[in-house]
C-alpha cells in the first residue's frame, strides 16, 4: 500500500528529471513557448527549485540540447556491414525518427532564435554535424577528405537538415520517400563530383562495386535511366 510519501531527489537525479521534463515539453513545441513555470509543474516542483538546479530557462535548454544533440548524433552510427546504400538509408531512417520525435525542438535550434544563440548550443550543434561527417567518411572509408570529397558529404548533411526542416512545416512528402530520396542524393552528389576528378571517380568506382541490384544506388539509376527512354 502505498504511503503518499514523495520520494526525495538527489541533485543530480533532479537535474536529470528536469532535462527529461524539458526535453519532452520542447519536443512538442518551441523551447521559446515553454516557460519555466510550465516546466516546474510538469516536473512536480516549484519554480523557484527551478532555478535552485540551472540559472534560467537557456542553462536548462542547453543542458538538454547537449542530451538531444548526444542522441541525435548516435543516429549516425551504423555498422560497417553490408552495402553503403543500405546503411546509409537506415542512418536516414534513424535521423528523421530524431526529427519526428523532437520537431519544435529541432526546428528551433536549425533556424536559430534567441533560446539557442548563445555560442554553446551552436557549438553543439556543430560537433553533431563534425560527428556526421565523420561517420560518412568511416563509410567511405577515407581518413583524410580531398576538397571534393569535403565539400560533398558537407553539403549532404545541410541537405538533410534542410529536408527535414521542410519537411516539418507541412510533412506534404511522405517521410519514407524523403529518406530514400536523401540516399540517392548523396550518390547524385558524389558523381557529379566524379565527372570533374578523378580521385572522386575512383571513390564512386568502389561505392557501387558491391551494391546489390535491388539496392537504392541501383533504383537511382534505375529512375535516371527512364528519364532518357
Amino acid at each position: 500500500m502505498s504511503t503518499g510519501v514523495r520520494r526525495r531527489m538527489g541533485v543530480e537525479e533532479r537535474r536529470q528529471q528536469l532535462i527529461k521534463v524539458a526535453l519532452d515539453l520542447f519536443s512538442r513545441r518551441s523551447p521559446d513557448e515553454v516557460s519555466i513555470d510550465e516546466i516546474a509543474a510538469a516536473a512536480g516542483i516549484s519554480r523557484p527549485l527551478v532555478y535552485h538546479y540551472f540559472p534560467g530557462k537557456i542553462s536548462l535548454y542547453e543542458a538538454a540540447l547537449k542530451r538531444a544533440s548526444e542522441d541525435l548524433a548516435s543516429r549516425f552510427e551504423e555498422p560497417h556491414e553490408g552495402p553503403l546504400g543500405a546503411r546509409l538509408l537506415r542512418v536516414m531512417r534513424r535521423f528523421f525518427d530524431f526529427v519526428d520525435e523532437h520537431g519544435p525542438g529541432f526546428s528551433a535550434l536549425m533556424r536559430g532564435g534567441p533560446a539557442v544563440g548563445s555560442s554553446k548550443t551552436n557549438a553543439l550543434v556543430d560537433s553533431v554535424r563534425q560527428i556526421a561527417y565523420e561517420q560518412i567518411l568511416s563509410h567511405l572509408g577515407v581518413t583524410d577528405a580531398p576538397a571534393r570529397l569535403e565539400l560533398v558529404v558537407r553539403s549532404w548533411i545541410s541537405l538533410a537538415e534542410s529536408t527535414a526542416l521542410i519537411w516539418l512545416d507541412g510533412r506534404r512528402i511522405p517521410r519514407a520517400e524523403l529518406e530514400l530520396q536523401l540516399v540517392h542524393d548523396f550518390a547524385a552528389l558524389t558523381a557529379v563530383s566524379a565527372a570533374y576528378d578523378a580521385e572522386m571517380a575512383a571513390l564512386v568506382s568502389r561505392m557501387v562495386k558491391n551494391e546489390p541490384a535491388d539496392g537504392p544506388f541501383a533504383e537511382l539509376a534505375g529512375r535516371l535511366l527512364s528519364l532518357a527512354t
